[in-house]
């Protein structure tokens, strides 16, 4: 069983930056897509971010488009999700998780297709 840790998140103001990342045990990290999902008070959690287990294909929600950047280090076990301008509609919970489909090739944008998830870091952009 994988576990995943993020770590990363924290309190900044409107247009700041902030890097999350997902470090990942067990040897078999390299082998699985990944991704980034968000859930904000009172809402659902949400897609934001995908990445193909080579890493050389990647995904993103139209909210985040031209702002996040998701990448991987297969060599450290480690998912990245680089968050530039940040807006304070980005407040959330940001969960990384890996998914069910051994090298598939995507793009997954459901949570029904990860099945192991880290425990969270918050995000909290102030105006």
């Amino acid at each position: 069983q994988v576990q995943l840790v993020e770590s990363g998140g924290g309190l900044v103001q409107a247009g700041d930056s902030l890097r999350l990342s997902c470090a990942a045990s067990g040897r078999t990290f390299s082998d699985y897509p990944m991704g980034w999902f968000r859930q904000a008070p009172g809402k659902e959690r949400e897609f934001v971010a995908f990445i193909t287990w080579s890493g050389y294909s990647t995904y993103y929600a139209d909210s985040v488009k031209g702002r996040f950047t998701i990448s991987r280090d297969n060599a450290k076990n480690t998912v990245y999700l680089q968050m530039n301008s940040l807006k304070p509609e980005d407040t959330a919970v940001y969960y990384c998780a890996r998914c069910t489909y051994y090298r598939a090739p995507g793009p997954y944008y459901s949570s029904k297709d990860f099945s192991s998830w880290g425990q969270g870091t918050q995000v909290t952009v102030s105006s």
